[in-house]
């Protein structure tokens, strides 16, 4: 007893696998991540340095040479690179395709740990990240107004920042064109002199008056009461208050206050970077969305968390979105279902053609719906996204999984022909098909077998690609086996030639296979001829291939473009900065802009 033989005989089992199919994979659809492309970790790690004030070549000789140093003893090394400039230097490392990249990263964090010693000792903590498209802001938003910077850097921080991250799917948010607020002691060196201090004093009083430490806890017979040294100040006032109780080291015993020598303000670091948004100051929030999320439902959930957060903006505020990559993610994965609605409904008329018979034609489309939407079902819990790779393979499973549909159908309706009632017919026409339909499926599901295991980066990406089409090619199979024949069981299905309109499709392509006919005896005439301008196409192909242009995704335009301008070497942030709104001012003159 075979698949269709159980199929057969027990219908209500067949019917509720095909629901079963399409039901559980219309839920797994909705509870899929989208994205544009597969979530694939690039073997790459980055190692991002900064040490305030050192310049290129200290940042070279101090801190690249001892991480390069610390790290090449990791297996698996294929190229590291360095760049170093002003206070910042990047290192990557480059690993084998094999390497695991993220035992690999742990690996290089482990050999920085062990060098720290070598590094300097004020040296802001190594940031170490590996590569991932996943990993990318999905938008970015601005925060701009005509506020003071201070109080911008502030709200965007305390404010936005935290009501951003509680959005569900948003795994973090980064900030662009942050200056961090601080305050700023200005000192007056008259008064410095009077007093006969010098600026480490002044420091000394800020490292030894402006902290927290622990202060231990009181103990009673009865009770016991944990104790806080309030030693940290936040006002520019109580900064004035602290005491300088050194000279050189020594005790003074007349209290100084730092407001006597300084003057104590509220203000910004160094300011380093600059962003602004149609000419006004602005600070960015990119929004990086949670592996496996959905990228299009979290930019939706950030765009309404917005629409509640304008209205309690102080006034002279502005929330905008500068970049939505959703966008164009929402545009590509409607076009692709698009396609594979438009893909089905070529099929349902090619089916119909061929089979001349509206009730074929239905009983094979039914094999889509199972097939393509019962592969969302695996590729859910596999952990995959709908996205350009799967979608493509969903596409183009379309025209194959009706393949053993149609095999099974027509050996079927062969069997009805002979006399044999619907349910004999059905048992005989799939049992006597049944190793055929295995072996071509088996034998569909080899050729993009290959394309799982291939390797590389590329590997990585087709990887789902192919996991998919055999999924889908494989589901036709079993639906061909179980559904197709308990349905045929129960209905008698006519041919073509018994109905007007499958006689006059018979008859247009009775005259396609004339034109063949004739097409093939001449090519049969002149066989020596027609082999020679075969191969004769075939070699001059590869010929023709160098010359073609080779790309990994296709050009896409969406409608925007990034201008990058360089000032002379040595330019002041002040000088740049008037470059830049002078092609603002050029820029913001286009009324497409």
């Amino acid at each position: 007893m075979n698949l269709a033989d159980i199929s057969i005989k027990n219908p209500v089992f067949a019917w509720m696998l095909m629901f079963g199919l399409i039901l559980f994979g219309a839920i797994s659809v909705t509870r899929m991540g989208i994205s544009e492309m597969p979530d694939v970790d690039f073997p790459v790690v980055n190692i991002s340095v900064t040490y305030e004030g050192a310049a290129p070549e200290i940042m070279e000789s101090d801190v690249v040479d001892v991480i390069e140093d610390a790290v090449l003893s990791i297996q698996g090394i294929r190229n590291i690179t360095s760049s170093s400039r002003q206070e910042e230097a990047n290192i990557t490392i480059e690993f084998e395709l094999n390497r695991d990249i993220d035992v690999a990263l742990q690996e290089v964090q482990t050999k920085i740990a062990q060098a720290q010693n070598r590094l300097p000792t004020d040296i802001d903590p190594p940031i170490v990240t590996k590569t991932n498209p996943e990993d990318q802001p999905i938008m970015w938003i601005s925060l701009s107004g005509d506020k003071p910077l201070r109080f911008l850097m502030e709200y965007a921080r305390d404010q936005l920042k935290d009501k951003m991250q509680t959005v569900s799917g948003v795994g973090e948010v980064l900030l662009s064109g942050f200056v961090e607020p601080n305050l700023r002691i200005w000192i007056d060196p008259k008064k410095l002199d009077a007093w006969e201090l010098t600026v480490q004093d002044v420091i000394d009083a800020v490292q030894s008056e402006h902290r927290e430490i622990p202060a231990g806890r009181i103990e009673t017979q009865e009770k016991e009461y944990n104790l806080r040294s309030m030693g940290e100040v936040f006002t520019p006032e109580e900064f004035g208050n602290i005491v300088i109780r050194t000279r050189g080291g020594q005790p003074i015993y007349k209290p100084i206050y730092m407001r006597d020598v300084a003057r104590v303000e509220a203000g910004l670091d160094d300011i380093r970077r600059i962003s602004r948004t149609n000419g006004l100051t602005a600070v960015g929030l990119g929004i990086k969305k949670q592996r496996g999320s959905n990228a299009v439902a979290v930019a939706d959930a950030v765009k309404a968390k917005m629409d509640e957060i304008r209205p309690t903006l102080p006034e002279g505020l502005k929330l905008a979105v500068n970049f939505d990559s959703t966008r164009f993610i929402k545009q590509t994965v409607n076009d692709l279902r698009h396609e594979l609605v438009l893909a089905a409904i070529l099929t349902a008329i090619v089916c119909l053609l061929f089979l001349a018979s509206f009730t074929s034609t239905f009983n094979i489309l039914l094999a889509i719906p199972v097939s393509i939407v019962g592969s969302f079902t695996f590729l859910y819990f596999a952990g995959f996204t709908i996205n350009n790779f799967t979608m493509l393979g969903l596409i183009l499973a379309i025209g194959i999984v009706v393949d053993d549909a149609i095999m099974i159908l027509e050996n079927i309706v062969r069997h009805q022909e002979m006399g044999k009632t619907p349910m004999q017919a059905a048992k005989d026409g799939a049992r006597e098909i049944t190793g055929a339909a295995v072996a071509a499926t088996l034998a569909i599901i080899a050729i993009f077998i290959p394309v799982i295991f291939m390797k590389g980066i590329i590997g990585k990406f087709f990887f789902q690609f192919g996991v998919t089409m055999a999924v889908a090619v494989g589901l036709s199979l079993i639906e061909a086996l179980t559904l197709t024949p308990m349905r045929l069981s129960y209905m008698k299905v006519k041919h073509g030639e018994q109905n007007r309109f499958g006689r006059a499709v018979d008859g247009v392509f009775g005259g396609l296979i004339r034109v063949y006919e004739r097409v093939l005896r001449f090519c049969l005439n002149w066989r020596w001829s027609v082999i020679f301008v075969s191969v004769a196409l075939f070699a001059a192909s590869f010929l023709v291939l160098p010359k073609v242009k080779k790309e990994f995704v296709p050009a896409q335009d969406q409608s925007m473009f990034l201008i990058r301008l360089q000032t002379p070497l040595g330019s002041s942030l002040a000088y740049t900065d008037g470059v830049m709104k002078q092609a603002e001012a050029k820029i913001s003159k286009h009324p497409e802009v």
